[in-house]
């Protein structure tokens, strides 16, 4: 199997090393890893992609190279300029916090797992929850290096993998626990947090100038039954099939008849 690998955290963050593990576990002894990720970090950029400027790409090692860019682009590096075949499946991770909830619709990590749909293959995106039970760890991303390499595998499997136009793939969060406390596998909706929406606060540099900093909300608050959030504050691996289509599917027919 050939696997291609990226991240929002940068080319040097510790998820990355964890999902380079996952992915030769999972590809196995006569696979292929393939990373492209962001040289820098790139949290919170979302789908983003840089079609107004290029970007640069460097050759770190065999199969290992860096981008200017964001996760979605180097998606895009990956498949149209590094590998000289196609990828039969793409990880995008292990970010470091969650992204379940809202934090979906900023997540870069999400955003490389997306493109990878877009351009027609298999893709799952992992994160590791941080909190009170794994955050002064040895290894924080235990729960994920631990469980990941399996439940990829279980989803390959077991897993749905339709190819219609907007194809399904698939968000996994760890929760925030040793590995040897995870209760099991929840597939669940993406939840929302009421209390957790981002915001700025002002400050002012030693120059004078003022700057605004991005705030956020709580991130351990419950999202109601049956959500990625709540599943994973719960101690559970939460599993959301996703796709690229925003259509809102409830609302045509009622919209229909008031429009049309």
């Amino acid at each position: 199997m050939r696997i291609l690998v990226t991240n929002d955290d940068g080319i040097n963050a510790p998820g990355l090393t964890v999902l380079e593990r996952i992915a030769a576990e999972v590809a196995g002894p006569g696979g292929e890893v393939w990373t492209v990720a962001p040289a820098f970090e790139q949290s919170g950029v979302a789908h983003k992609i840089s079609y107004t400027h290029p970007m640069m790409i460097a050759r770190l090692g065999e199969r290992r190279y860096a981008a200017e860019g964001s996760p979605a682009d180097c998606i895009l590096a990956g498949l149209h300029d590094v590998l000289p075949l196609g990828p039969d499946l793409v990880l995008s991770g292990v970010n470091r916090g969650n992204n379940a909830g809202e934090n979906v619709l900023y997540s870069g990590t999400i955003g490389g797992a997306m493109e990878a749909a877009l351009q027609g293959l298999p893709a799952i995106a992992l994160s590791q929850y941080l909190g009170a039970g794994n955050r002064d760890l040895d290894d924080p991303f235990e729960a994920a290096a631990k469980h990941g390499a399996r439940l990829v595998r279980h989803l390959l499997e077991r897993g749905i993998w339709d190819e219609r136009d907007y194809r399904l793939f698939y968000n996994v969060n760890f929760p925030p626990l040793p590995a040897d406390r995870v209760r099991g596998v929840r597939v669940v909706s993406q939840g929302y947090r009421r209390d957790a929406y981002f915001g700025v606060e002002a400050h002012q540099s030693p120059s004078g100038r003022r700057f605004l900093w991005i705030t956020g909300g709580p991130q351990h608050l419950p999202a109601g039954p049956g959500t990625d959030v709540t599943a994973a504050i719960e101690g559970h691996i939460a599993i959301t099939p996703m796709r690229c289509d925003l259509t809102a599917h409830d609302m045509l027919g009622r919209l229909k008849e008031r429009l049309e």
